[in-house]
């Protein structure tokens, strides 16, 4: 196993780890800052001190299992409180065992003891900004995926960092998600920002404002409205419907509490 690194701009490093999801690190001049830490199955850490040696704070965007599960490589992470409760759901022993499964489907030799026992570090609120030399990190509070999603602007890069707040294909129908349409209302307040370019947590690649953008007006009452029957949330008893804002993306939500 092994991570994929690629520096998409000038000191921004996006890293698919082995389960392909992707976390991201800011490494400034004076120090730097790592944005998700992946399922956790190889050494994030290591990776991190493979790309710079300046001392590096930890920023989890949710407490999902395959952003946070990576965490138990650090002493601690930055989180929004709102997202701790989310953080000690999806990393208990019940979704360590759903991550070493897909792990093993995968064909991937992993130490499954280690992954059980592992420790995750106590979290703490993150603050509004984080100069890192260079480049300056304002991290915000945007729920939508979760209650607790942060994002990351950083504007001497005229990046956006979007977590799971979006993605081509977005998830809005866990439990801790909020309804469609309360996710576009807050999400939407991102458009203020000055940015160009968008990191997401589940693409390798950079995006330009536009798709954002377009994403987002797209997601119409009408388009919501049209959302069709899927079978995503089928293994948590969610009812899911699927919506296309725009021709290439998609949102996947919890039809009741959309109340369609």
């Amino acid at each position: 196993m092994s991570f994929t690194l690629s520096e998409v701009l000038p000191g921004v490093w996006h890293i698919a780890d082995p389960m392909d999801v992707c976390v991201t690190l800011l490494a400034g001049e004076e120090r730097a800052l790592l944005v998700d830490t992946g399922y956790g199955l190889e050494d994030i850490a290591a990776c991190v001190r493979s790309v710079t040696d300046r001392l590096t704070d930890v920023l989890l965007t949710h407490g999902h299992h395959d952003h946070a599960l990576g965490a138990h490589r650090f002493e601690r992470v930055w989180l929004f409180p709102e997202d701790e409760p989310v953080y000690r759901t999806y990393t208990n022993d019940h979704w360590r065992r759903h991550v070493l499964e897909g792990a093993c489907q995968r064909g991937l030799a992993v130490d499954e003891q280690a992954i059980l026992a592992a420790e995750m570090p106590p979290c703490a609120p993150p603050p509004a900004a984080v100069d890192l030399g260079g480049m300056t990190a304002h991290i915000r509070c945007v729920p939508g995926h979760t209650p607790g999603s942060a994002v990351v602007w950083v504007p001497e890069r005229e990046l956006l960092l979007t977590g799971d707040d979006w993605n081509p294909v977005t998830w809005c129908f866990f439990p801790e998600a909020l309804s469609v349409r309360d996710y576009r209302a807050s999400v939407r307040r991102l458009l203020e920002l000055p940015f160009r370019h968008v990191l997401c947590s589940h693409r390798h690649r950079l995006f330009p404002r536009e798709a954002f953008e377009s994403f987002l007006n797209g997601l119409t009452d009408e388009v919501i409205l049209a959302a069709e029957p899927s079978g995503e949330g089928a293994g948590m008893g969610i009812d899911t419907v699927t919506a296309h804002p725009t021709a290439d993306g998609t949102i996947v939500f919890d039809r009741v509490k959309a109340a369609l």
